[in-house]
């Protein structure tokens, strides 16, 4: 009796220490040793790839000692020349892991989204607690510890595909919510089909009620349309009247001003002409045109006398 409470209290121990276990293991991340793994496994990922990142940059500087820093003295425009230089290089490395990074937590929440959205799940996401400090410290500490035993870094864990759970309570119960919504859902539209119908009716009731009362509307000012049409057609009579004798009254306004600018361009054209005369005449009064008249005329008497000659000379020859 007493061996057998003995192996009793060794088998509950046992279990207590599998839970405290499993309990501590739940406590790093608030998840179970499954998705801790997954965890484990995206930090050695992210480590490595800082990793390289980070020989890389070493290996900017490296490059600048050994291809620039061949002498003794530099001076200050030399300096910024290879510090400037040195920034963007450094720049484009740093731009490229924090870009590179970003895109890859975006993978990987899309393969999340993805498993959760076959189970019909909505997963909400707090923006604000990626800043904590106190988190971030936990996880800075977790990953020291994690990573400090190299063994252990150096250990292989599966990374098998994230997959929903096909079996087990979660997936039972999720099926059988979605067939119960999918029952609801078509008994709302067989009512929904009766209400539609319903109003189909009613709406060609009111149809025919409506167009019963336009008629009796119709016979009832027929008589009041045919008067207001006739007062419309006496106004627009009257109207026309009044355009009649306004057009014709702008006609002859218009013809009188047409001859009065005949008259005034004529006047204006005779003016202008006996202007021109008397410009003439002073013209020739003036001695500067007897002189260029007495000098064309020497010209034409040399000209014609040269012309004897040439005729002359040519007869002769």
């Amino acid at each position: 009796m007493i061996n057998k409470n003995r192996m009793h209290l060794s088998s509950m121990s046992s279990l207590i220490a599998k839970g405290l276990n499993i309990y501590v293991n739940k406590a790093e991340f608030g998840f179970n040793e499954h998705h801790q793994n997954e965890a484990i496994n995206y930090m050695r990922f992210a480590r490595s790839k800082r990793i390289i990142r980070l020989k890389t940059i070493d290996s900017c500087f490296e490059d600048l000692k050994d291809s620039r820093l061949v002498e003794e003295t530099f001076t200050v425009d030399e300096v910024r020349d290879m510090l400037d230089g040195l920034q963007l290089v450094v720049r484009g490395e740093v731009e490229t892991e924090l870009i590179n990074t970003a895109h890859t937590n975006v993978l990987l929440l899309r393969q999340l989204f993805s498993q959760a959205e076959k189970f019909y799940l909505r997963l909400q996401t707090d923006i604000s607690e990626l800043e904590n400090r106190e988190l971030l410290e936990q996880v800075a500490e977790f990953e020291n510890t994690e990573f400090k035993n190299p063994n252990k870094t150096n250990q292989e864990i599966s990374k098998p595909k994230l997959a929903p759970l096909n079996e087990g309570g979660v997936s039972e119960l999720l099926n059988k919510e979605i067939s119960r919504l999918q029952e609801e859902n078509n008994k709302l539209k067989g009512r929904l089909r009766t209400l539609e119908t319903q109003a189909m009716g009613a709406l060609d009731e009111k149809t025919r009620a409506e167009r019963a009362l336009k008629d009796l509307q119709k016979m009832a000012t027929h008589s009041q349309e045919i008067t207001s049409l006739e007062d419309t057609v006496a106004a627009l009579q009257e109207d026309y009247q009044k355009s009649l004798s306004v057009n014709a009254a702008s006609q002859r306004d218009l013809q009188d001003n047409l001859v009065s600018a005949k008259h005034d361009l004529l006047r204006v054209q005779e003016q202008l002409s006996l202007a021109e005369k008397e410009l003439d005449r002073k013209f020739q009064q003036t001695s500067a045109y007897r002189n260029m008249k007495e000098i064309l005329t020497k010209k034409n008497e040399q000209i014609k006398d040269i012309r004897k000659r040439l005729s002359k000379y040519e007869s002769d020859e």
